[in-house]
C-alpha cells in the first residue's frame, strides 16, 4: 500500500497567500502528488527490515518496551550461563548486555524526548 494513497483525495489549502510580499518569494512551493508518489516509494513490511507496523502510539511504545525487557532478560539469561558454566562465551555474554543496555538507554531518551513534548504543549496558550 502506498502511503500517500490515503491523502490522495485530500486537497491542501495555499497558505501563501496570505504571506506579506516579502516572504511569497522564499515560501516553499506545492509538489504536485504524483512528483510526491514518484518521490516516496511505496513501503511495504518487506521492503523495511525489523519494522512492524502497528495501529496506535500505545502499541508502538508497548512493542517497544516489551523489546527492550526481551533484551534484558537475554542478557541475564547470557550472564547466568556463564556463571554457571553452560557454553556461553563471554563474547556473547557482553554482547547480549551491551545490546540491553544501549537499548535501555535509548528507551530513557526517548521517554524524556516525549516528556519534553507533553511540557512543551502544557505551556503553549490556547
Amino acid at each position: 500500500m502506498n502511503p500517500l494513497a490515503s491523502i490522495s483525495g485530500m486537497s491542501i489549502p495555499d497558505f501563501t497567500s496570505k504571506l506579506p510580499s516579502q516572504l511569497k518569494d522564499i515560501a516553499p512551493k506545492t509538489i504536485p502528488l504524483n512528483e510526491a508518489q514518484a518521490a516516496a516509494p511505496a513501503l511495504t513490511p518487506h521492503s523495511v527490515p525489523n519494522t512492524q507496523f502497528v495501529g496506535t502510539f500505545k502499541d508502538v511504545l508497548g512493542n517497544f518496551v516489551g523489546e527492550v525487557a526481551q533484551k534484558q532478560a537475554v542478557a541475564d539469561d547470557a550472564v547466568n550461563g556463564l556463571l554457571s558454566g553452560k557454553n556461553v562465551s563471554l563474547h556473547q555474554a557482553m554482547i547480549s548486555m551491551e545490546e540491553a543496555s544501549v537499548s535501555f538507554q535509548m528507551m530513557v531518551e526517548v521517554r524524556n524526548k516525549l516528556l519534553d513534548s507533553y511540557q512543551e504543549l502544557m505551556r503553549m496558550q490556547m
